[in-house]
């Protein structure tokens, strides 16, 4: 049922890649946590956002992508929600995305809060995609992109390759850790052999060299 009196304003933002076999049926189990949340009985009816002039949530079936620009009124426990949201989603995407989730207080007031009161803004990104090689790409693009955007008021970009090159060091670095702690444990492959689980396998990302 919906949220009255809710301390928060949640909004939800993003775009995600899917598999060309998604089809909305599948999609409104994959955002049911979303959905159900808004106190909702289906996709359809859920899709809406507070506010009329945000598109809420979308499937563009041409292009097999989800877009989100949705907010619900709601507390902590939406997190929960979201957790669930982006283990289904995970099973869905073709490639990695990133989702920004920003909590607003409901309660605040600029002009009328005491000038020592704070507010409980909190702001969230969430990052999905089929294998962490995936999700870890779109993480290490939003870090470059954002070093890069700081270290240009005071270098001109040509300049900054090694340090473009650093951070890949490091998502490499993080990759291959990932990689070798699924390896562990891992049955032998060949004649009796099990089969090893998991998501460690595949390309590494991008860049990362």
């Amino acid at each position: 049922m919906p949220r009255y009196n809710a301390p928060f304003e949640i909004h939800v933002h993003g775009q995600v890649p899917l598999r060309t076999d998604i089809r909305f049926e599948q999609l409104q189990d994959v955002l049911k946590p979303l959905w159900k949340y808004a106190g909702a009985r289906s996709l359809a009816d859920g899709a809406g956002s507070s506010y009329s002039d945000e598109p809420g949530i979308k499937f563009d079936a041409q292009e097999h992508l989800l877009q989100m620009c949705w907010t619900v009124a709601g507390d902590h426990d939406f997190r929960q929600a979201l957790d669930e949201m982006c283990m289904n989603l995970n099973d869905v995407a073709v490639a990695g995305a990133a989702i920004e989730v920003t909590f607003y207080d409901a309660d605040f007031d600029e002009e009328e809060q005491d000038v020592d009161a704070e507010s409980r803004d909190d702001f969230l990104m969430l990052f999905v995609g089929p294998n962490p090689a995936a999700i870890m790409q779109v993480q290490r693009d939003l870090l470059v992109q954002d070093v890069v955007s700081l270290m240009e008021r005071h270098f001109d970009g040509a300049e900054l390759g090694g340090v473009v090159a650093e951070v890949d060091k490091l998502f490499t670095q993080r990759f291959d850790a990932l990689v070798n702690s699924l390896a562990i444990g891992k049955p032998p492959s060949g004649p009796g052999g099990g089969h090893g689980g998991g998501h460690g396998g595949g390309r590494k990302p991008r860049h990362l060299h």
